[in-house]
């Protein structure tokens, strides 16, 4: 039973069931609903159910997985039933990967059909697209003869002989040879790409962008773009110069013929591309042979001067070169009917026609010579044109060993009968103007998805087009050097061989050969111009790598790109009215020259990162070869034309990073990637091998942040600081934790993930993001602690907002974790910043007009707290604000030394910042002191003992709530009415101080008396800290109060333990009455130095 790949039956049948021989319904690409309608009826009550699963889907559209999965043409394989036991162990897999069998069946089926020419003119004709179709065209016609077209045209036909005559045999064999050379190599580098897999739609365009990134893709295919525009404008000045030069020499309506006829031209196939491209197909052909014809009559004629040389002859003055086609003979005077009368050239140098006129100086003193235009191979003329012969423009073309006499005094009234050269010469510029007729080598990767082995043909058909071309045109180069003369190889257009073409002279057995030859190549190439770079601009748009481009994606309903054709004809406009091909000519050398550099260095790219994807079946490939292929093509740019060079460099660049600020990230795996992460691997191996510098070191920051309900960052001011802190061009780690298990938060992890990208985007903060799983937040912010980063990035601070409602928590776990979280990241020696008040940070958006950023320099952290500030006013919200730096003298110290002292040391560092010492001598320990501490010792006693349930707790904490009122019967009626939830047990330091001086003067000794055995009991080491920080509360207040940002040196905890409970408090009391605070811990080494 020959078995087909619907769902059903594509599982083994159980053994005890009659086996039906059934008719195969297709070749297993066919949707279930087709196959469910052609199954006989034995079998439609055994598989009903899931027949009508099958006819219930919809087939899915190809476009969705264009991209997004690993295989060819993968298609949706949901619905499926399995009902085979020999693969039960994978059933699992089967729902979410395919099936051997059926991937491959899916990848034996596959065919790419072109967004091109072939799709549109099924379009046109009406004829219905059939879903698979098998194409068929070979080496020969896909890749060979289109390449072979597009090499050969308007340059050999009308440049090829003047560049010969000018250069000489042996510098135009350089030139030709640099060309052909660097043809060859892009060639071996784009069959190396184009075998590494299918190339679609869009050729040597989708080569670079999926192998160097969207960014150099689109670049690179812009200017390929406009490369085949402006070709498009050189086929058609071509067609125009035949056409008005050899064909309709009369036809002259203005003086801007070229204009005139170019743009009618060009408006002409414009329309007959837009009216449909499969007349361009059906012309291809033609256009074909003219150009096979015109090459077999150039050999012919060159084999022909062998035996008989043409009768074309060429007349020269003394040993300048005249034109021809104004007079019949070539002498002064000829005999008529016995008698000497003069020629028609002896009327054009003189006044009259008798011989007693008064003729041109340089007439008169040089005789008359008549030589032939083709003396033929056997002549010996070779020798004559192997060297060059470049000139300024407007100088006459002559004939070196022959004799002339000038005259003394030069006149120019009769120099109009001379063969003039046009433009000044030199070898660089005929490199530019000969390149284009090297181009095309992209048309069979072009036409990857028409051929039957796109893998085999590409390789072969390019390469044998390269070197076949190259055979021809260094032959050439060698046939008009031995068989023609140097005057007419020189005179472009003809003129001195009757305006006929220099080539056509050769040809045999008539000029008209080439001329009409040249005249249809030209067209054909110039529609094909047009036809192609719509389509390109098509496929870059489609792409959305370019936002402004995405109109030119859409066209007509069968896909013709309308928009895009409109564009490329006014760009081909523009080049039509520089109106001249030799100016052209460079334009669209640079624009190619740069597609092809960026071909090698995609292939030298990809073969040395190595990467596993990169597998070519063309193996003839290194990337030596492609480095030299683009080290030619850039050496060739800028020996055509370095300005032109630099304006295409700008264009590709100011392209580049339009698309990397503003373009759609696109993932095509490309090998600039891949760069970066041999880049990235190179430099964190680095990074190990020695120990940072001071003078190195940089913030690179670990971000703990919280995440909401909604799983979106709670304090994106968090990520805002981060960014105005990356003046020092460090490291971001942004991360979260999410309580729970991974198998069950996977989900909300990776959305809390894409949640804060967007967030660091909203506040321009570049680095990285992370949200683990982990099953309580000290676990999860410990692994972050310890293993966030790589090698030598590494994160070497930690910032965190201050947990604010640490008080108001019913249990401890807020306050145990940060004080843990300060505890890690001091034994892991980075440097902690706690943010207070972080909502009450400026915004990237905001300036800071005026204000100080105020820094207390308690102890030496390593510099850590004089950096911070310096980098801050790096960003423009903190740029105006200016740095103040306090330090603490104690009894002992000389407060004036001090200043002194710490002014050097900054001046030193390069700092500029206020100085000032603060003295802060030992004073008793006020009562305001001891009762903070007795408040904050009972709570901390309340929280020990609330850990029962609630109800308990509530009990508790209003037995201890009581036993506190009853002890201090100043607050009694303040204390009385207080609910157990809200009990914090604290005073606050204005509350104390009114009622101080409320009961100081009446206050009795005996009362003093009464509090003071609760004082003695106290710690006295809680006492001396609290007395530390109100103290040090009261200075940073005083003159810190009003500035823009206070940074203090944030104490470490106590390494007993039992005294975490009372750490918050302490530090509470030391930011209390500030805004915006930022305690910085040092991570144990120097940050900053004095040396360079």
């Amino acid at each position: 039973m020959k078995m087909s790949q619907t769902p059903e039956r594509g599982s083994k049948m159980p053994t005890n069931f009659t086996v039906v021989k059934v008719e195969d319904v297709g070749d297993g690409s066919n949707t279930g609903a087709a196959a469910g309608e052609s199954r006989p009826i034995s079998l439609d009550n055994v598989f009903q159910e899931e027949r009508d699963v099958d006819n219930s889907q919809e087939p899915e559209s190809d476009e969705s997985h264009k991209e997004s999965t690993p295989f060819i043409n993968s298609n949706n394989d949901e619905g499926r039933i399995y009902e085979g036991k020999n693969m039960a162990l994978y059933e699992e897999e089967i729902d979410s990967t395919p099936m051997v069998a059926s991937l491959l069946s899916k990848l034996a089926n596959y065919t790419n059909l072109t967004q091109g020419v072939r799709e549109h003119e099924e379009a046109e004709d009406g004829v219905r697209r059939v879903a698979v179709m098998v194409p068929q065209m070979g080496t020969f016609i896909g890749v060979y003869l289109p390449c072979m077209q597009n090499i050969l045209g308007v340059i050999l036909f009308l440049r090829l002989t003047w560049i010969v005559g000018t250069a000489g045999i042996l510098e135009s064999f350089a030139i030709v040879s640099m060309c052909c050379i660097c043809t060859l190599l892009t060639a071996i580098s784009m069959s190396a790409i184009a075998t590494n897999g299918v190339v679609p739609a869009g050729g040597s365009y989708y080569m670079i962008s999926r192998s160097l990134g969207p960014e150099f893709g689109g670049a690179v295919g812009l200017c390929f773009y406009l490369g085949t525009t402006f070709a498009g404008s050189l086929y058609i000045l071509g067609t125009i110069e035949i056409l008005l030069m050899y064909i309709v020499p009369t036809a002259t309506v203005h003086k801007d013929n070229m204009r005139v006829y170019g743009t009618c031209c060009l408006l002409l196939m414009a329309l007959v591309v837009f009216v449909g491209v499969k007349y361009v197909n059906k012309l291809a052909l033609v256009f074909l042979s003219c150009v096979v014809l015109s090459i077999m009559a150039t050999y012919a004629g060159a084999i022909k001067t062998l035996i008989e040389p043409p009768e074309f002859s060429v007349c020269l003055l003394g040993n300048r070169s005249l034109k021809n086609e104004i007079f019949p003979s070539c002498a002064k005077t000829e005999v008529v009917k016995n008698i000497s009368v003069t020629t028609d050239l002896w009327k054009h140098f003189c006044d009259s026609e008798y011989s007693n006129a008064t003729c041109d100086e340089f007439f008169t003193l040089n005789n008359l010579t008549e030589i032939p235009a083709i003396p033929g191979l056997l002549s010996g003329v070779i020798k004559d044109n192997l060297w060059s012969n470049y000139g300024p423009a407007n100088m006459e073309i002559e004939k070196k060993d022959l004799p002339s006499q000038s005259p003394q005094i030069p006149s120019n009234d009769r120099n109009q009968y001379f063969v003039f050269s046009d433009i000044a010469t030199y070898f660089t510029l005929l490199v530019g103007i000969y390149f284009p007729s090297v181009t095309g080598i992209m048309a069979g990767s072009n036409r990857s998805g028409d051929l039957r082995d796109a893998q085999r043909s590409i390789p072969i058909g390019t390469i044998l087009a390269i070197l076949t071309s190259s055979f021809l045109y260094m032959t050439f180069v060698v046939l008009f050097g031995a068989c023609i003369e140097g005057v007419v190889l020189r005179d472009k257009f003809g003129f001195s061989v009757k305006k006929t073409p220099v080539i056509g002279v050769l040809a045999w057995p008539s000029p008209w050969v080439i001329v009409i030859g040249s005249f249809f190549s030209c067209c054909g190439a110039a529609l094909q111009s047009l036809t192609g770079a719509p389509r390109l601009l098509q496929a870059i748009a489609r792409d959305g790598i370019i936002p402004f481009l995405q109109v030119f994606g859409h066209g007509k309903r069968n896909g013709e790109p309308t928009w895009a054709l409109l564009l490329t004809v006014g760009i081909c406009e523009i080049g039509i009215l520089i109106a001249s091909l030799d100016e052209v000519a460079p334009i669209l050398s640079m624009f190619f020259l740069m597609c092809y550099l960026f071909v090698n260095l995609a292939c030298a790219v990809q073969t040395l990162l190595r990467t596993p994807n990169w597998r070519p079946r063309f193996k003839f490939y290194h990337w030596t070869l492609s480095f030299l292929g683009m080290s030619l093509c850039l050496s060739l740019m800028f020996i055509c034309s370095w300005y032109y060079a630099l304006i295409a460099i700008v264009i590709a660049g100011c392209i580049y990073k339009y698309i990397e600020y503003r373009g759609a990230v696109k993932e095509w795996g490309d090998g600039i990637r891949g760069l970066s992460l041999n880049a990235a691997r190179y430099a964190l191996i680095r990074l190990e091998e020695a120990p940072l510098h001071t003078k190195n070191w940089r913030p690179q920051v670990l971000v703990l942040c919280k995440l909401n309900a909604d799983l979106e960052v709670k304090h994106p001011r968090l990520l805002s600081f981060t960014s105005q802190l990356k003046a020092g061009k460090g490291l971001t780690i942004v991360c979260s934790v999410l309580e729970g298990t991974y198998m069950t938060r996977k989900e909300d992890a990776n959305l809390g993930e894409t949640k804060m990208k967007v967030t660091m985007a909203a506040e321009r903060t570049k680095g990285f993001s992370h949200v683990i799983v982990s099953s309580s937040l000290r676990d999860g912010f410990s692994i972050l602690i310890q293993s966030a980063g790589l090698g030598g990035m590494k994160h070497n601070a930690v910032l965190m907002a201050w947990p604010a409602g640490w008080r108001q928590a019913r249990d401890s776990l807020a306050r145990r974790n940060f004080i843990e979280t300060v505890r890690e990241t001091t034994e892991a020696n980075q440097a902690l910043l706690v943010a207070k008040n972080i909502d009450h940070f400026p915004k990237n958006q905001e300036r800071l007009k005026e204000g100080a950023i105020d820094v207390w320099w308690i102890v030496h952290d390593g510099g850590l707290l004089m950096l911070l500030p310096f980098l801050l006013m790096q960003h423009k919200v903190w740029r105006k604000c200016k740095m103040r730096i306090f330090t603490v003298a104690q009894l002992d110290d000389n407060s004036i030394q001090m200043k002194k002292d710490l002014q050097v040391f900054l001046y030193h560092l390069r700092l500029d910042a206020e100085v000032e010492v603060v003295e802060m001598h030992d004073s008793d320990i006020s009562a305001f002191t001891y009762e903070k501490t007795l408040k904050m010792e009972q709570r901390s006693q309340m929280l020990k003992e609330m850990q029962l349930s609630r109800t308990e707790r509530e009990r508790e904490a209003q037995l201890i709530h009581d036993r506190n009122t009853a002890s201090h019967s100043v607050t009694n009626e303040k204390a009385a009415g207080a609910t157990p939830d809200r009990v914090h047990m604290t005073w606050t330091k204005d509350k104390l101080l009114n009622e101080r001086n409320k009961h100081r003067e009446g206050m009795a000794v005996k009362d003093m008396f009464n509090m003071k055995p609760e004082w003695e009991n106290l710690n006295q080491s809680n006492v001396r800290r609290m007395h530390t920080a109100v103290k040090l509360n009261e200075v940073v207040v005083k003159k810190s109060k009003d500035s823009q940002l206070v940074l203090l040196n944030m104490p470490g905890p106590p390494k007993n333990k039992k005294g975490d409970e009372n750490y918050m408090e302490f530090l509470e009391v030391l930011m209390e009455g500030l805004d915006r605070v930022l305690l910085v811990r040092g991570g144990g080494r120097e940050v900053i130095t004095i040396y360079s």
